[in-house]
């Protein structure tokens, strides 16, 4: 039998930890949530960042392009929304008729909120039409109805490339629009001074130790990352990406350079195949995310709160969807 999944923080070794978790959600609570969710024609989304036994008892899990996109095409009349406040927002967006519910309000994104209205009329003053604001689905409703486009870590460079604009302006992540920038040179674009602090924070030579403890793993990386990260990667990419290259790999190690409740998904599609994966020292975590527990999300589901409103006038909301519907055009072509 091949050896299963595992997974090493650092120089401390575990094995098998996220799907140990999810294997461990007692039965009579996965009844009670299929008994809620038939209740309340709910549907559970999870992003792959959340704790191990909340997407355990997930419908659909996924990045948080994934999830936008089949947000929009769910039958059911309640969506519980297992992700930080943007996430919430964008389903409620595109489902303006439906109840989404958060399981934790308070779960938040920093970077979210990194962006300034000065910033966006000051290029949109220099360069005029040729000026596309190009809006990280990483972001509050408001920042999206200043926007022209979302993109996501999954579809941001060929929606960059394809714009009718030279000039780009990329919210809120300079990361990510660093990469974007590398990988469409024709395009002129201009960088926001907002990052994600979970992937700024990680430790270049954490990682480089990693590498040369495990000479023969290869790094995934997100580009959320910084450059100097992102530097040492064989792949970089999307939460789901990472996870689709990981799981096609010939490879038997990794290095896996984002949160780690990736390991879960990595687990559970690996589980036979004797792969290895691996974190640095310091554990790449999102303390909003792991705010998000399996307790909570029944509770949403028994009580119906954490609904998700529209914090924005109504005009400011139609611009805000059109960015995403927008965003869902183009990632269709």
């Amino acid at each position: 039998m091949a050896e299963a999944a595992s997974m090493s923080t650092g120089r401390e070794g575990s094995s098998g930890t996220a799907l140990a978790r999810a294997a461990a959600v007692p039965q009579d609570v996965r009844e009670r949530i299929e008994q809620l969710k038939a209740e309340r024609d709910a549907v559970i989304l999870a992003h792959y960042y959340v704790e191990p036994e909340v997407q355990a008892v997930a419908d659909y899990v996924g990045d948080s392009f994934y999830l936008a996109k089949l947000a929009k095409s769910l039958p059911q009349q309640t969506i519980v929304l297992c992700g930080v406040e943007f996430m919430g927002e964008s389903a409620k967006l595109l489902n303006r008729t439906k109840t989404v519910l958060l399981p934790e309000p308070a779960a938040d994104c920093p970077m979210a909120h990194m962006v300034q209205r000065a910033t966006i009329d000051a290029a949109r003053a220099e360069y005029g039409d040729d000026l596309a604001v190009v809006c990280y689905v990483n972001s509050t409703m408001e920042i999206k109805s200043w926007s022209d486009v979302c993109v996501t870590s999954s579809n941001a460079v060929k929606i960059v490339r394809e714009l009718s604009q030279r000039h780009v302006l990329f919210i809120p992540d300079r990361n990510l629009g660093r990469f974007v920038a590398e990988q469409v040179p024709e395009k002129h674009v201009i960088l926001n001074d907002g990052c994600c602090p979970r992937h700024e924070a990680i430790s270049l030579a954490e990682l480089q130790e990693l590498k040369r403890e495990h000479p023969q793993a290869l790094v995934l990386a997100h580009p959320e990352c910084t450059a100097a990260v992102l530097a040492e990667a064989d792949y970089i990419g999307s939460t789901a990406g990472i996870i689709s290259y990981a799981e096609a790999s010939e490879a038997r190690e990794f290095i896996v350079v984002t949160v780690q409740g990736v390991l879960y998904e990595l687990e559970r599609r690996c589980a036979e195949q004797g792969k290895r994966f691996f974190v640095t020292h310091t554990p790449p975590t999102c303390g909003d995310m792991d705010g998000i527990t399996l307790a909570k999300l029944v509770r949403c589901l028994e009580t119906g709160t954490g609904a998700v409103k529209i914090a924005v006038d109504e005009q400011a909301a139609e611009r805000a969807q059109l960015t995403l519907d927008r965003m869902l055009e183009y990632a269709a072509r």
